[in-house]
């Protein structure tokens, strides 16, 4: 396993991941409040990631002449990283689960919407900028505020005919300008 060998490793996880993982829930196991799966997952990888650092320093520094065998060493350093763990969860702010995160909701609206509805907003404005007053004023009444097309005919005075007319060219107009714009940038 020091050397780096594939079969070691094997052979420490056939071993050890049953010990590793008592270990971890016996100390997590008054905590479940607090701790979930994910949790256990991250002192264990956690634990193997310092196992693994500074050239295996923790392996190395395992001495059988102290009378420990490697399995009950290995359960100490599991236990150590739970703990670790646990210090570090209390000194964050409170935090929920993800069951908690998900059925949280907001009454307003979603803030990408939002920000794209401002930006297309913008790009409107902008488009609109080189149309006459009663051009921009069938655009707001027809498209912005969806008015039936014999209201907005009513309220501008026009034909039906010509509010139709005028909506196939404002939007052929329209169209031309943003794709005008859209091969400049």
């Amino acid at each position: 396993m020091l050397s780096g060998c594939d079969r070691g490793w094997i052979e420490f996880h056939r071993r050890y991941d049953r010990l590793i993982y008592r270990c971890i829930t016996k100390v997590t196991g008054r905590f479940s409040q607090m701790i979930s799966a994910e949790d256990i997952r991250e002192i264990y990888g956690t634990l193997i990631l310092q196992l693994l650092s500074n050239d295996m320093h923790k392996l190395r520094s395992f001495d059988p002449a102290r009378g420990n065998r490697f399995g009950t060493w290995i359960g100490m350093l599991a236990i150590n990283a739970a703990y670790d763990h646990l210090r570090t969860i209390r000194r964050e702010p409170g935090r929920g689960s993800m069951m908690e995160a998900e059925a949280l909701s907001c009454d307003g609206s979603d803030p990408f919407v939002e920000v794209d509805r401002k930006q297309r907003e913008q790009v409107l404005t902008d488009l609109l900028r080189g149309f006459s007053a009663k051009d921009r004023q069938f655009v707001a009444l027809y498209f912005d505020q969806g008015l039936e097309p014999e209201e907005v005919a009513a309220r501008m005075r026009i034909s039906i005919k010509t509010v139709y007319s005028k909506k196939h060219k404002i939007r052929t107009r329209l169209e031309r300008l943003l794709h005008r714009d859209q091969l400049a940038a």
